[in-house]
């Protein structure tokens, strides 16, 4: 069957793994280790998915840089700790990924997350070598500097105009716009999906089994036309 897609890109945190709630935790817990004032929980949303000394850096803007060495290893014992078993995947991910897969779809995976955490996480679900390529914050530029999916896009040889981004928040659909690509938003996770309209993505969903029924349509339509 003819797809007008090929490549599909996806976020982690938040859009394929329900993990929000323990970065939230860690980044407080991190604040109080490292003497700084809380953030709310709105606001610590508000920066996942940038890449960590980003995200801090947000929260914190006059940080110095010995702070925030520090901050970012207290980030890492407080997440390892609360990350003991790996934070589930939403409803319908693996099922959906499994017929992308059968569909003749490439994957990838953009992350904020840091190699080596990313890389603990995929080996949990038995997904190390799952996608043709993952790219992490820490080897790349953080989101929403398009670089990531440039890198992706170069290696899997497909334009940015047959590859979909998604993702749940609005660096991951600024990301998508700054390289060309089309995005679908996802309402269940960091973001307000009310924000992330305002990127005019092609889909938005609040489960992820919409992506795919979605993408199904559009397949039909393409071979149609």
């Amino acid at each position: 069957m003819r797809r007008d897609y090929e490549l599909l890109i996806f976020d982690w945190d938040g859009t394929l793994s329900d993990s929000i709630s323990r970065i939230v935790d860690a980044m407080r817990q991190a604040a109080i280790l490292a003497r700084h004032p809380l953030r709310d929980d709105q606001a610590i949303k508000g920066i996942i998915g940038l890449g960590l000394p980003e995200a801090i850096r947000t929260l914190y803007p006059d940080i110095s840089g010995n702070d925030l060495i520090e901050f970012r290893r207290h980030y890492a014992d407080c997440y390892m700790a609360l990350d003991v078993e790996p934070s589930k995947l939403f409803d319908g991910v693996r099922e959906s990924l499994e017929a992308f897969r059968a569909e003749g779809y490439r994957m990838a995976v953009a992350t904020g997350k840091a190699r080596r955490g990313l890389d603990r996480v995929l080996k949990a679900h038995g997904w190390l070598e799952y996608f043709d390529v993952t790219r992490a914050a820490d080897e790349t530029a953080s989101k929403p500097d398009p670089l990531m999916l440039n890198e992706i896009l170069q290696h899997c040889g497909v334009g940015p105009e047959k590859a979909l981004m998604v993702g749940d928040a609005s660096f991951d659909l600024q990301m998508a716009r700054n390289a060309g690509m089309d995005s679908v938003a996802v309402g269940y996770g960091a973001q307000a999906l009310d924000d992330l309209l305002h990127y005019e993505p092609q889909l938005a969903i609040k489960h992820f089994s919409e992506l795919r029924a979605w993408l199904g349509v559009r397949a039909v339509e393409s071979s149609l036309g």
